[in-house]
């Protein structure tokens, strides 16, 4: 058990980075691609919205590779805590979802989730759902910080 709690900011980190990787890359693969809604940066040409695209979808691999090679560190170290990271992974998946919601659509308005739409719906539903998953997050992080004290004594 003491292994567990050796390393719980590298746990964390890897799910946030994680967690902003995948929702970055799904967000990217759905909204972007198949869905064709948008593209990362709208408000110039096709090509610069492709281009901007792709420096996005680099971001998220960037990201997620980052993860596996810290997550592969606390693997060897035989320190891997399941619910330390994934609530590292909700934490990052909710914080890209809101802040893509709240910052990129509203405050930078790069982009919106879907145009010639009326988009209150998308972004209600877009945000709630952040702020459900970093609830969610929040929680499980909570009672991972709880058990650390406990031990730690």
């Amino acid at each position: 058990m003491k292994q567990l709690i050796a390393h719980p900011q590298r746990n964390l980190w890897s799910g946030i980075l994680f967690g902003l990787g995948v929702a970055a890359f799904i967000d990217e693969v759905v909204f972007h691609q198949l869905l064709a809604w948008h593209h990362f940066y709208d408000k110039s040409s096709m090509a610069i919205g492709l281009v901007s695209d792709g420096l996005f979808h680099a971001f998220s691999w960037f990201a997620t590779v980052a993860s596996l090679f810290l997550l592969a560190d606390i693997k060897r170290r035989n320190s891997f805590w399941v619910k330390r990271w994934v609530s590292g992974m909700l934490l990052g998946l909710g914080f890209f979802q809101l802040y893509d919601g709240l910052i990129q659509h509203k405050i930078f308005q790069i982009h919106q989730i879907r145009y010639e739409v009326n988009v209150l719906p998308y972004d209600i539903v877009w945000n709630a759902i952040a702020v459900i998953i970093l609830i969610v997050g929040f929680i499980v992080f909570i009672q991972t910080q709880k058990y650390i004290r406990s031990k730690r004594g």
